[in-house]
C-alpha cells in the first residue's frame, strides 16, 4: 500500500476561500446595482388631512372602602344601597362607566366583594382594583 506524502496531505486539509470571496463580492455588486433607491422625482400637490380633536379620556369614578366599612363614591359618603342607586344612574348617563375600587389594606375582603357584586349587578363592565406597588424591602408594614 502506498501512503500519501505529508505534503500532499497538507494541501488537501487547507480550504481555498478565494472562489468564495469572489462569489460574495459578485453577489454584493449585483444586490447594489439591482436595488433601486426610492426617488420622488414628481412634484405632487398632496391634500391636507382634516385635524380632528382627540377624544376626551373617560372619567374614572372611585369607590373607596375604609377599614371601618365607610364607603365613598368620588369622595361622597354612601352606603351599599345608595352606592347601587348612584352607580345605576351614572350607568344610564355613561354606558362606558369606569370604576376603580380603592380598599384600605385593612378592609375586610367581604366588603370589597360586596361592592364588586353590586357593580356586576349594575352591569358595570370596567371595574379595576387600585393597588400600590411593593416597596423594595418587601410588603408594607403598618
Amino acid at each position: 500500500m502506498k501512503k500519501c506524502s505529508k505534503s500532499h496531505h497538507h494541501a488537501l486539509a487547507e480550504l481555498n476561500i478565494t472562489p468564495l470571496l469572489d462569489l460574495a463580492f459578485v453577489l454584493l455588486v449585483i444586490f447594489i446595482i439591482t436595488t433601486t433607491p426610492i426617488v420622488n422625482d414628481l412634484d405632487v400637490d398632496l391634500p391636507s388631512a382634516a385635524s380632528r380633536p382627540k377624544d376626551p379620556k373617560p372619567k374614572v369614578n372611585y369607590v373607596t372602602i375604609e377599614s371601618d366599612g365607610n364607603m365613598f363614591l368620588n369622595k361622597e359618603p354612601v352606603d351599599l344601597a345608595g352606592l347601587q342607586e348612584k352607580v345605576i344612574a351614572m350607568r344610564v348617563d355613561d354606558p362606558d362607566l369606569n370604576i376603580v375600587i380603592r380598599g384600605s389594606g385593612r378592609t375586610k375582603y367581604r366588603r370589597v366583594v360586596g361592592v364588586m357584586d353590586m357593580l356586576q349587578q349594575a352591569n358595570v363592565g370596567k371595574v379595576n382594583l387600585a393597588t400600590e406597588p411593593l416597596s423594595e424591602n418587601g410588603p408594607r408594614k403598618e
